[in-house]
């Protein structure tokens, strides 16, 4: 592996974990009160936990699709949300966020490992590559931590010591 290559893996890894220009997803999640799991915020169709399992559907089909040759597509957006009227219990949410981390440690690894070609397209694409697939998991859970920090504001759900 040579040295560009390295920095660029070190800084896609940093970018996947968040906090360079975001927040990270264990900041937005921290001290979530738990009776404001299904809660929606004003003017949004979608609770907290949707927000939540959103991020683990669309970064696990990211995930499959960058490892698996025989990947096959969900339907968009049916597949990449839950029912409008799903509810999560708390195991159900703690659930969520331990595959979210799982998952994204595992795309952390794919991209960390130097025998897999960043720049080379699947074999079952259309032309993505493992860079590509890092960004678009990056750049999605950015928008969504960034969507999921804001409705806190908007609910009051950030503890008094949250600066």
């Amino acid at each position: 592996m040579g040295q560009k290559d390295a920095k660029l893996r070190k800084e896609i890894v940093r970018i996947l974990k968040g906090n360079v220009a975001y927040m990270s997803f264990d900041e937005a999640v921290a001290d979530f009160p738990s009776k404001h799991m299904n809660t929606k915020a004003p003017n949004v169709n979608y609770t907290f936990w949707h927000i939540l399992e959103h991020i683990r559907i669309t970064q696990w089909d990211i995930l499959n699709f960058s490892r698996n040759p025989k990947y096959e597509y969900i339907k968009w957006p049916d597949d990449y949300w839950p029912a409008k009227n799903a509810k999560a219990s708390k195991s159900d949410w703690q659930r969520t966020i331990k595959r979210i981390k799982a998952d994204l440690a595992e795309m952390i690894r794919l991209v960390k490992d130097p025998k897999n070609d960043l720049y080379k397209p699947f074999a079952w694409g259309e032309g993505q590559n493992l860079l590509r697939e890092a960004i678009l998991i990056a750049e999605h859970n950015a928008y969504h931590i960034g969507e999921f920090a804001i409705l806190r504001q908007v609910v009051d759900t950030w503890p008094k010591s949250h600066k």
